[in-house]
This record gives structure tokens, C-alpha cells and sequence, in this order.
């Protein structure tokens, strides 16, 4: 794919490592705290508290790359997305899952303070997505978490302080590819009637209401991460045995993105204050599929960890000896469905300083310095 790489593509990443490097130099918190909701891309190890649940990753060789190489929960060979963001934005470290903190209930409102990861793994919009898994925190049930959090913080601070840490601070979403997976895989076995238009409807309608209940809470800068092409994806290949990505799952996250485009700016414009910066995560993806040597990428297809075709077939899990890659920063895909911790890296630095071609309508540098 050489003959594709362009000067553009090289300034683009050049430009985003610069950001990156002045930032982490600068170690200055731009945003008062940081609140993190979503699912396994974001989590950082809340479904670790959940006993019931199979949707965990607290084992080798997940967490390879990260320090001492301890398995944390993250669906990862290192960090995620959102620790890299949170890092771009001056703090040291990421927030602590909610169910960690409230384990600890002696210093859990002297670290709320400074932001909560909500994130579960498996979790999707709809509250009925995951079940499969046994148990994962919602969407809804994150917010709910979340109302207690705001409850304590203002408890401590004044009516103006609590107003002020909550409109300053970023909301950190990521989420519906959960939603996808489970509508596809129920559009394939025939197990609903429902058309792929009333699915959206519906999905969008609940994220709607989502993002409502936070804003009630405060909320006021959202930076949002859209579905990227779910159907590339090293599972659901292995499963319909296709060397090519899947037509219908892609398709529909790119309607996904086209309607969450159209009703954050419907909806941010009917509620003062509102802010948002919205990843497209699906072209992010597609342009380091298309050109991975720009991005310093070699495998784009083949999972780095796991096990049968495309490595998709089975998890990243040391009890079952997968296979496992030595270059894992020449890989896009971790395990059957996450980025590698350099993909992630990647995705921060251009939803931190990236062009309009990944963020809309500004990106989350820019976000954090807009005034309410």
C-alpha cells in the first residue's frame, strides 16, 4: 500500500506525536476532572468487581505492556484510549473505576474529586446489551453511579464551586458498538424483525436521553467517541469466515456516526452551555487500514493475541496458550475486538489535536479551553 502514503499523512501524525510530547512535557491538568462512561474501550478495570460477569480481561497476556505487565481489567497490551487522553490532559494518572473507589469508601470523596472511570466492559446504550455476559454496568447504571458521585461533591463544595467543577470538566463517552454487535448477530441468526433504520432510531433515541440525564447532572463538555468499523474486526471475520470486513456491520456504524453527528448539534443547540467534540472513530480506523506503514502498522487484519483464524476466534487468555505477537506495536488489533495500546495512543492523539477529518466540530484540545 505504499504508493498510497501521501505528505498529508505523515504531517498528520507528526503534527499529533508534537501535541503529544508538549503536553506530557507541560504536566498541567487543563480540565478540573475527568468522568469516563462507556464500555470495554474506556474500562480500566470495572468489571473486575463484578463476580457474575465473563466480560473481563484481569489476565495475561492482556496488560503485557503496561507496568510490571499486571493484567488490570483493561482490554489491552497496555493503556487505553482513555488513559492516554486523560494523560494528554495534564494528569498523571487515570481515574479509578467507581467500584474501586466505593471499595474504599474512606478516601473515596478525596479522590472523586479529580474524576471517575464508569466504563464496563460488554455494556452498551440499550440497558438490556451484555446481559449475555452474565453482568455489566450499563450505560443508564453508569449515570446512576454517577449521580452519587455529583451527590458527594456537593455535599463538600458550595452550589458555585460544585457548578463549576462539573461544567469545567470533560465527560469522556464511548459506547454502541456493544449495541451493534448483538443487533448483527441477531439480524444474521434471525432472531429479530426489527430493520437496521428502526435499530438506529431506537439507539440514538436512548443516547439521547443519556446524554440528557448527564447534562441535568452538569455535564457540559462532551467529547464523544463514535463506533468505528465494528465489521474489520478480528471476530466477527473469524466467524462468518471472510478475509474482508463485513459490509452490514460497517455500514452501520457509519449511520451511527452520521446520526450522532446530526443530534448532538440538534441537541446541543436547544440546551445552554453544551460543548462537544465528536470522534470519527470509524475513519480514524479505515486510514490506518488503508495506510498502516504511515502509521507505523504492518498488520491490520490478524489479531496480535488469540486464537483459530485471524487470531478471532477465541480470547487473549494465557490459560488457553493463544498465540501471541512479538511486535505489538505493528499490530491494529489487540484481541478479538480492541486496538492495540499504540492504535490507542494513535485514537488520543487525534481526538486531542486532531483535524476536522477525525473530530467535529472542534477536537478535545480545543474543547477544553472553550469558556461557559
Amino acid at each position: 500500500m505504499a504508493e498510497r502514503l501521501t505528505p498529508a499523512f505523515f504531517f498528520l501524525y507528526f503534527s499529533m506525536t508534537l501535541v503529544a510530547l508538549c503536553m506530557d512535557e507541560a504536566g498541567t491538568k487543563t480540565v478540573p476532572a475527568v468522568f469516563i462512561f462507556g464500555d470495554s474501550t474506556f474500562d480500566v478495570g470495572t468489571n473486575n468487581f463484578l463476580n457474575e460477569s465473563t466480560a473481563k480481561s484481569n489476565f495475561p497476556y492482556n496488560g503485557i505492556d503496561y507496568a510490571f505487565s499486571i493484567p488490570t481489567g483493561r482490554f489491552s497490551n497496555g493503556y487505553n484510549t482513555a488513559d492516554e487522553i486523560v494523560r494528554l490532559l495534564g494528569f498523571a494518572i487515570s481515574p479509578p473505576p467507581f467500584l474501586s473507589l466505593v471499595s474504599h469508601y474512606s478516601t473515596f470523596r478525596q479522590r472523586i474529586l479529580l474524576g471517575v472511570n464508569f466504563a464496563s466492559g460488554g455494556s452498551g446504550i440499550f440497558s438490556s446489551t451484555g446481559l449475555g455476559f452474565g453482568k455489566v454496568v450499563s450505560l443508564a447504571e453508569q449515570i446512576q453511579q454517577f449521580s452519587t458521585v455529583h451527590g458527594n461533591i456537593s455535599e463538600m463544595l458550595s452550589p458555585n464551586a460544585t457548578s463549576r467543577i462539573f461544567s469545567q470538566s470533560l465527560f469522556l463517552i464511548s459506547t454502541g458498538s456493544n449495541d451493534m454487535f448483538e443487533f448483527s448477530a441477531a439480524t444474521l441468526n434471525r432472531t429479530t424483525n426489527v430493520t437496521a433504520s428502526e435499530f438506529l432510531q431506537s439507539l440514538l433515541s436512548n443516547y439521547t436521553n443519556h446524554l440528557q440525564n448527564l447534562y441535568d447532572l452538569g455535564a457540559r463538555k462532551f467529547a464523544i467517541v463514535s463506533v468505528p468499523p465494528i465489521g474489520c474486526c478480528p471476530s466477527p471475520r473469524a466467524v462468518l469466515k471472510s478475509d474482508v470486513c463485513i459490509k452490514e456491520m460497517n455500514d452501520l456504524a457509519v449511520a451511527f456516526f452520521v446520526n450522532i453527528q446530526a443530534l448532538l448539534k440538534s441537541w446541543s443547540s436547544q440546551f445552554p452551555g453544551v460543548t462537544y467534540s465528536l470522534a470519527n472513530s470509524y475513519q480514524m480506523t479505515s486510514d490506518v487500514m488503508e495506510n498502516p506503514l504511515v502509521f507505523g502498522m504492518k498488520e491490520v487484519k490478524n489479531a496480535c493475541c488469540g486464537k483459530g483464524t485471524f487470531n478471532g476466534e477465541l480470547p487473549c487468555d494465557s490459560r488457553i496458550d493463544p498465540t501471541l505477537c512479538s511486535n505489538r506495536r505493528e499490530y491494529l488489533f489487540w484481541d478479538l475486538f480492541h486496538p492495540t495500546a499504540a492504535v490507542s495512543r494513535l485514537a488520543a492523539l487525534s481526538m486531542f489535536g486532531g483535524s476536522s477529518r477525525y473530530v467535529t466540530p472542534m477536537n478535545i484540545s480545543q474543547l477544553v479551553e472553550t469558556n461557559i
